[in-house]
């Protein structure tokens, strides 16, 4: 059995007070795991939120026999070490109809729906929402500093947004800017500039809005992204219009969305892009301590 708890000193307390965004992460977990017990033959049952007076244990795996026949998470195994965010420039924005289907399909098995974002007003308005929310986001000194707090040029640090995976911070800044990580810590990667309306952008949403929601989502994303990822495709988060309140609710209203969003992803393919750090398998990872030896 593989119990999955969330660690509540890794909360962002200004860019996540409601710990909306780690809820998520936990399911991105989740739905790893899904795939590489699904990838080594096992069956399994999961229980999600398990057990009500244990808050932050958000799964409970149980598994059974070491040979369940082949289902669609087997093929997205191999993508989970290859898997991650790529905030380079796009060498092509169209992304084929086929592929947003794949995608499209991917969110719809978890529960979840991808919404792409079609027309050019609809792009349009976008991405002003993604302009109002970084600059609501930047003004806040309190929001700069947490930031700055996960953002490393340091490569022997095990966590945070490491300086090789993000651009260099420029004035010169797209249609739909992506987090500007330079403030303290200069980004290693060229500027970002061709981020315009005109990519595939999608937003993920739920018809909840609650930590069972959150979680599904998620699980959806991380699926979506081995999927774009198996198929030779890259992607990367704009969070900033899902993280504040006001932007949030704009854009269902602008895209008409009759769910709740909590993602916003740019689709695409770009040259190869260095992972941010994880911590070591020790760090996240405890083995139940072994029951005492009966006489």
């Amino acid at each position: 059995m593989l119990e999955m708890g969330t660690d509540p000193a890794r909360q962002l307390q200004v860019l996540d007070p409601a710990g909306r965004q780690v809820v998520i992460s936990c399911g991105c977990a989740l739905f790893n795991a899904r795939v590489a017990l699904a990838g080594s033959r096992y069956e399994f049952t999961v229980e999600r939120w398990p057990d009500p007076t244990e808050p932050d244990l958000f799964a409970r795996i149980t598994l059974g026999e070491p040979a369940a026949p082949w289902t669609p998470l087997v093929r997205l195994d191999p993508a989970i070490d290859r898997r991650h965010s790529n905030r380079r420039e796009f060498f092509e924005h169209r992304v084929p109809e086929e592929i947003v289907w794949e995608l499209c399909t991917a969110a719809d098995a978890e529960g979840v729906v991808v919404v792409p974002i079609l027309t050019n007003e609809q792009r349009q308005s976008v991405a002003e929402l993604v302009r109002e929310a970084d600059n609501i986001e930047n003004a806040d000194p309190q929001y700069r500093a947490e930031l700055e707090q996960w953002t490393t040029a340091m490569g022997n640090r095990s966590d945070g947004v490491s300086a090789r995976s993000f651009p260099l911070a420029t004035t010169l800044r797209g249609e739909v800017p992506l987090r500007d990580f330079g403030t303290g810590v200069s980004g290693q990667m060229p500027p970002v500039m061709d981020s315009g309306a005109d990519q595939c952008l999608m937003v993920l949403g739920t018809h909840g809005d609650d930590r069972m929601a959150w979680l599904r989502a998620g699980e959806a994303l991380e699926r979506v992204w081995l999927e774009a990822t198996r198929l030779d495709f890259v992607a990367s988060l704009i969070s900033q219009p899902v993280e504040v309140r006001q932007t949030r609710q704009q854009l269902r209203r602008v895209l008409d969305l009759t769910v709740w969003p909590q993602a916003v992803l740019r689709v695409g393919q770009a040259a190869p892009n260095l992972a941010t750090s994880r911590r070591d398998l020790v760090d996240v990872l405890e083995e139940p301590a072994a029951e005492p030896a009966r006489r």
